[in-house]
Formats: structure tokens, C-alpha cells, sequence
């Protein structure tokens, strides 16, 4: 067994997780400033009348793009014998492709640009969270995985609340897309610089009739892979449902004066709350060896933060659910990650698998659109909405003990 493909036994240095928190601070930033604020604040501007639907177009079209992209890119990253490592060309080439798909989405006036630019977004992002989500488990042991997931948790926290910041402090559309691109550029130069990624001692040869079969990883003979996947396809489905329309939500439902200037005040509470509870569960994790119970109770803790919000559509109660949901989701953050990486069927498909699970993250945002808009519209409106959040993440908390294989 190569140094690559081993189960990894020595801890790795506060300097390298540095490394792979920021570049995950600068991925979600790219994703979430966005997500949270550009691209809904675009969508009002070319299509005021039809704001929803093009917002719900054009992020849904962007997250089909990554539910294939991020396995894909996963697979060949795994297969890469680059002597820089599995890794690093692909954190380094999708920094690359994500800041010029920001590019594009700046000079955007139309909507097929929007649609082009943050498909281009999802491709190289998606590539690029591929191969840092496994160098977690290439190179942290196990009983470290807990305190670094909540690391990597904080750092998909910070990147909301930093692509947030941007996209609402520097003024403008176009000038907060180019912020967050070179935040993206500048965020993976430590660990292309310094990340230690062990190179594979020879190329592998490329079976396509094989590489396309392995995407398919039967529930039957890896259970406890299919049960965390359908458990983070929940959890994100509902937390999806719960973020998407937050900033029409402060529009039209809270009637906030400044709804992009709220979604910020929103972010950051969220995100302290977070960081409060991300690291210190993790940690807890690793302590006690326990996963399934701090998942659990987190979907439990997120369920209620979206009743908050749909009972009480008001300032004060979107403050409340945004301390509530930070509170929960710090927790299912750290502690699912480290569960995920206990449940992969093989260390030379890491990438892949993770890639894999990761569909769970991005197929809940083509699912969203298409759930969220006729709800809002014409059944029932964001209470309706909230309260459907809520259902859908209390039934991954509960399906998480399904997984036999971890505690």
C-alpha cells in the first residue's frame, strides 16, 4: 500500500489545516456571495417582474452542472499521477476556471450570461472541492477527523459570511463578483504552495467501460454508504429549502428595508453561532467516538430554527432561527463529515466517493428551485416553505441511525 492510498496514522499540523481551511473559505465564498446576494440582486435588475423564477433558472441549472462535476472531477483527481500529487492540479486549475466564470458573471446583462458564467462557476468549484474535500481523508487519521471536520465546517461558515461581506461592502454587482474571484485566486496559494500531496507511484490506465461503472456504489453491498448519503441528501434538502429565497424572504415576507444589508447581519449571527459549536463538537466527537447521536440532534436543533421562521416572519424571529439553525448546523457540519469518511467503501476512490456524496449537496439545490418557487407563489407561501424545511431535516436526523457501521 502506497503512502496515497494508505489509511493515514500520523496527525497532521495546525499549518496544513490552515491550508485547506482557507482554500475552503475561498470555494464557498465563490459559491455562497453568490448565491446569498449577487446572483438574486442580478436576477432583480434584468428580470424585475420575474425575479424568482430566473434566480431559481439560473441556480438550478448551476447545481445540475455540479452534481455531475464534482464526482467526475473527484474520479480523475483519484487517477492523477501529476508529481505535484492527486490534488493540487485540480484546487489549482479550479480556482482558475471558478474566477473566470466570476468574470463572466460580472459583465453579465442577460440571463443566458448569468446562466454560462455561473455554470462555469459549478464546473471548476466544483473540481476544486472535489480534491480538497479528500485530502481530509488522505491525510488525516481518524481519531482527528472530528476536530478538523469542525474546522472545515468553520471554514464553509467564514466563506458565507466573507462572500456575503463582499458581495454587500464593495458595492455593486459586477465589482462584488471580481472581489470574490480574487479572494478565490489568493485563497489557494498555501497549500498549492506547501500541501505535502503524496503523488501515486504510477498512472493509471483509463478503463472507461470501468471508470463510468464505479460511479455507482450499490446500497445493497455498502449500506451504511447509502444511508449517510440519503441522510445528507435530506439534511440538504431542507436546509436548501430554508436558504435559497432568503434575501426575498427579507423582501417580501419581513418587509426589511435593506434585504442584502439583512442577509449579511443574518450570515454573520449565523455564522458566530457556527464557529461556537463546530470545532468544540467535533473535538467532542473524537472524544467520545460517538458520530450518529451529534447528527441526530443537530437535524433536530435545524428542524426548529425553520419552524421559528415559519410561524414568525418578522426581524426578530429571523434573527432567533438564524442562531438557532447556526447552533444546529455547526454541529452537522463536523461531526457528518467525519461520519462520511468512516463509510467510504475505498481508500483509492476517495475522491470519487466523496464526489459521490457531494451530489447530496448539490442535487438538493436543482431540487430546491423547483419545490421552492410554486410553493412561495401559489401554495401557501413561505410558511409553507419553512415548515416543509423543517419536516425534510428532521427525517435525515432520524435516518442517520441507520448507518451500523459507526457510532
Amino acid at each position: 500500500m502506497t503512502l496515497a492510498l494508505g489509511e493515514p496514522t500520523v496527525l497532521v499540523r495546525g499549518r496544513w489545516t490552515a491550508a485547506v481551511v482557507l482554500v475552503n473559505v475561498g470555494v464557498f465564498a465563490a459559491f455562497l456571495g453568490p448565491i446569498q446576494v449577487l446572483l438574486a440582486k442580478q436576477s432583480d435588475v434584468i428580470a424585475p417582474g420575474n425575479k424568482e423564477f430566473v434566480f431559481g433558472l439560473v441556480t438550478g441549472i448551476g447545481a445540475a452542472v455540479s452534481v455531475v462535476a464534482n464526482p467526475i472531477a473527484g474520479a480523475v483527481s483519484d487517477r492523477t499521477g501529476s508529481r505535484f500529487g492527486r490534488r493540487v492540479p485540480w484546487v489549482l486549475g479550479g480556482a482558475l476556471g471558478g474566477a473566470a466564470g466570476l468574470l463572466v458573471l460580472a459583465g453579465a446583462s442577460a440571463v443566458a450570461v448569468m446562466v454560462v458564467g455561473w455554470c462555469l462557476v459549478q464546473l471548476f468549484c466544483n473540481a476544486l472541492l472535489a480534491a480538497i474535500t479528500a485530502a481530509v481523508p488522505d491525510r488525516v487519521p481518524k481519531v482527528q477527523r472530528g476536530v478538523v471536520g469542525g474546522w472545515v465546517a468553520l471554514a464553509q461558515t467564514l466563506g458565507a459570511l466573507v462572500g456575503v461581506g463582499l458581495a454587500t461592502v464593495v458595492g455593486g454587482v459586477g465589482v462584488g463578483y471580481v472581489a470574490c474571484a480574487a479572494f478565490l485566486l489568493l485563497s489557494v496559494i498555501p497549500y498549492v504552495v506547501a500541501s505535502g500531496d503524496e503523488r501515486l507511484p504510477s498512472k493509471e490506465p483509463l478503463v472507461w467501460r470501468e471508470f463510468w461503472k464505479s460511479f455507482w456504489v450499490s446500497p445493497r453491498k455498502y449500506p451504511d454508504f447509502g444511508w449517510a448519503w440519503l441522510t445528507r441528501f435530506l439534511l440538504n434538502v431542507g436546509n436548501a429549502l430554508g436558504t435559497l429565497y432568503l434575501f426575498f424572504y427579507l423582501q417580501d415576507a419581513v418587509e426589511y428595508g435593506d434585504p442584502d444589508t439583512g442577509v449579511l447581519v443574518l450570515t454573520a449571527i449565523y455564522s458566530v453561532c457556527t464557529i461556537v459549536t463546530a470545532v468544540w463538537s467535533g473535538s467532542w466527537s473524537d472524544k467520545t467516538g460517538k458520530r450518529k447521536i451529534f447528527v441526530t440532534w443537530a437535524g433536530v436543533v435545524m428542524a426548529a430554527g425553520a419552524l421559528v421562521l415559519a410561524i414568525w416572519p418578522t426581524w426578530i424571529a429571523a434573527i432567533v432561527g438564524a442562531v438557532v439553525l447556526g447552533i444546529g448546523f455547526g454541529v452537522y457540519l463536523s461531526v457528518d463529515f467525519a461520519l462520511l469518511t468512516e463509510v467510504l467503501p475505498s481508500a483509492r476512490d476517495r475522491a470519487k466517493d466523496l464526489g459521490v456524496i457531494n451530489i447530496a449537496n448539490s442535487l438538493p439545490q436543482v431540487i430546491a428551485p423547483a419545490i421552492a418557487a410554486p410553493v412561495v407563489k401559489v401554495l401557501g407561501g413561505y410558511p409553507v416553505l419553512y415548515s416543509l424545511a423543517a419536516g425534510v431535516t428532521l427525517a435525515g436526523a432520524v435516518l442517520v441511525k441507520k448507518v451500523r457501521a459507526v457510532a
